[in-house]
């Protein structure tokens, strides 16, 4: 019996892990690790760790085996110094020349070689699944080197070892060997074996009476993210179901290890094999099974793969499947969203995916996962933004054309909040970290709208306000706000029948002179060149409100849970915005250009009146939204996601 552990790579330092005793045969166990292998091993480049070229399983063996040679005996006297990590495997492979190749295969779980041995005469070496493996054999190496009869006693005594290491997460690899060919096969040549690789059903007529010699656990511990991962998909109500060629044994233990199940949870219909999952029959059968919980499916081939993918997209759910092999390249096709592995993934496995990760790592899926709601959550905020703040300007244009007051805002003014001061911020939002309980959100339909009721009403009662607050101050200049330049106060019948002020009496057309401007001659011109503050005002309140706007869209979240700073690239948007309005303000040749006016102290605190509203009518509405999600789904159970009115997707809690 023989562990080899492998941690985070392929350690050429560490030893083999178990007592030395049992290293009896190790001569013929690194044939089989030389010889029934398809890997390669080389050095990578920190010279500590070593790259596989090839399966990842069997290159744990290469390893292994360049471990175990120091236990064999031709070696003791005359160990092999090279700097060459193949040299032990090329040592084997001459001393036994490779013949012909019995390739592996998902129905026997085995493969087999036969070698020239040193008599001249042909050997079967074979590998594979231990529980398909002692059935091929009829005697067992016991640890002295003895070679016995393989007793039902004897063999429930071996599985019942495999089984236990099985149980703590290993991989359990059979050997044996079968010395006794036939005087035809022993003798044959390697056009004569030939014949037995194109035929399958033939493997069993030279894969049986064999010799059990030994066998192998390998254990690959997870890294350490991936436990954090599978949390987090969880959270993110993201179901994962782990697909393994491995043992029963092994797989449960492992995802025990993962937490991907409860380590205490000894619900067995959480756990199935390829054989179960075919007595199942139907496809109905296969679909309750799977909706009710099952997330462990073992031994299975590359069939129950492309059934399961059926299954769950027949169940609604938006699978992604990963895989690296040719085999699992149909699966990873039929997907929603086919992933296939960079370093260890075949071309095949690559060319019938939509993903390639780079780094082979189940945390940076999860990762990716989480950007991508984080993207879409930014175009949502984007929209929100342009579209609220863009209402805005139309309901003030509207309402000024329907209540027949002056120009509130020129053209030029229009342009200079779409081109400049809208634009950097609507920029910067596309910046926003992910919502702070982005991995805890149900996962969203994948036919919902990005804009429905609820967020239209949101986009219309926000524009609405921006409107009305740039009119609203338009007005309260003309009727109330003269502390500064003393400028005559008109009634609101004067202002909205401004247009008529030819034909007003003489003593209401009375207009006091402020700011170097001189009504004696020309009266009525108040409403077109005496309105520069107060379009100045509605300028100033229109910029002002839609960077409060932009700030209201950095998150669903309030601004006290998910402040400003958390995008400082919004921080310098919203400042350089504000600079850039100032220039206008308090630079002589770009207020002509403008037509605007410099705004003092009290007319800031004004605009920042009309302005700040908008934080709280936000504020209001995100946490109308979130009670009305609470109450709606108060008697559903604790892991119902409650949706609220913005389409967010809230785990409550216990």
């Amino acid at each position: 019996v023989f562990f080899f552990k492998q941690k985070t790579a392929y350690e050429m330092q560490r030893g083999l892990v178990g007592s030395e005793m049992c290293i009896r045969d190790s001569h013929s166990i690194a044939h089989i690790c030389a010889l029934c292998n398809d890997a390669r091993i080389k050095k990578s480049e920190d010279e500590k760790t070593v790259k596989i070229v090839g399966s990842p399983t069997e290159g744990s063996l290469r390893v292994f085996l360049n471990k175990l040679a120091k236990y064999d005996k031709i070696f003791h006297e005359k160990p092999i110094i090279s700097a060459d990590l193949e040299a032990y495997a090329t040592f084997y492979e001459n001393e036994t020349p490779l013949v012909v190749k019995l390739p592996f295969t998902q129905s026997r779980k085995c493969m087999s070689v036969f070698v020239k041995g040193k008599d001249g005469k042909n050997q079967l070496l074979l590998k594979g699944a231990p529980d398909m493996l002692i059935e091929k054999c009829t005697r067992a190496m016991l640890e002295n080197g003895e070679v016995v009869e393989l007793s039902p006693e004897l063999k429930t005594e071996i599985m019942k070892k495999i089984k236990a290491a099985s149980k703590k997460a290993f991989r359990c690899l059979g050997f044996a060997i079968k010395d006794n060919l036939n005087e035809e096969l022993a003798k044959a040549q390697e056009n004569d074996l030939m014949s037995l690789t194109t035929d399958e059903n033939q493997y069993g007529n030279v894969e049986c009476d064999a010799t059990f010699i030994g066998y192998v656990g390998i254990k690959d511990p997870p890294r350490p993210e991936v436990t954090k991962a599978i949390h987090q998909c969880k959270l993110a109500g993201i179901k994962v179901i782990m697909i393994t060629g491995d043992n029963k044994d092994t797989a449960v233990a492992i995802a025990k290890d993962l937490n991907l199940v409860d380590p205490n949870n000894e619900d067995e219909s959480l756990y199935m094999d390829g054989r179960e999952f075919d007595a199942l029959g139907d496809e109905e059968a296969k679909m309750k099974r799977v909706a009710l919980g099952a997330c462990v499916f073992s031994r299975v081939e590359p069939k129950h793969k492309r059934e399961l993918v059926q299954v769950l997209k027949k169940l609604k759910e938006i699978v992604a499947m990963t895989g690296d092999g040719v085999n699992d390249a149909p699966a990873i096709r039929q997907a929603h969203i086919g992933i296939a592995m960079g370093l260890s993934g075949t071309d095949v496995a690559k060319e019938a995916s939509k993903l390639v990760l780079a780094d082979d790592n189940f945390a940076t899926i999860v990762m990716a996962i989480e950007e991508g709601r984080g993207i879409y959550t930014n175009i949502k905020a984007f929209i929100r933004y342009l579209i609220s703040s863009n209402i805005g300007e139309v309901v003030a244009i509207f309402t000024t054309s329907l209540l027949g007051f002056p120009e509130v805002l020129s053209s030029v003014h229009l342009l200079w909040i779409n081109l400049v001061t809208d634009g950097l911020p609507a920029t910067a939002l596309g910046f926003n970290p992910p919502e702070l309980d982005v991995m805890e959100q149900k996962p969203r339909n994948s036919e919902e709208q990005i804009i429905n009721r609820w967020t239209l009403v949101r986009y219309f009662v926000i524009g609405t306000y921006v409107g009305l607050a740039t009119v609203a101050i338009f007005i309260h200049w003309f009727m109330y706000m003269n502390e500064e330049d003393h400028h005559t106060l008109i009634s609101w019948s004067q202002l909205t029948s401004w247009s008529t002020c030819p034909e007003w009496p003489e003593n209401e057309k009375i207009f006091a002179s402020f700011d170097g401007l001189d009504f004696s001659q020309n009266p009525c011109s108040f409403f077109s060149v005496g309105k520069n503050k107060a379009s100045t005002l509605s300028l100033t309140v229109l910029v002002v409100i839609e960077m409060f706007n932009a700030m209201n869209a950095l998150s669903e979240h309030s601004l006290i849970k998910m402040p400003l700073w958390r995008n400082p690239w919004l921080c310098l948007a919203i400042f350089s915005s504000m600079t850039l309005h100032f220039l206008i303000l308090y630079v002589p040749f770009f207020r002509k250009v403008f037509g605007v006016s410099s705004l003092t102290l009290n007319e800031w605190k004004w605009v920042l009146i009309y302005s700040f509203p908008i934080i709280l009518l936000d504020e209001l509405m995100k946490l109308f939204g979130y009670i009305s999600c609470l109450l709606y789904t108060s008697d559903a159970a604790d892991d119902t996601p409650c949706v609220d009115l913005g389409g967010r997707r809230i785990l409550k809690k216990k």
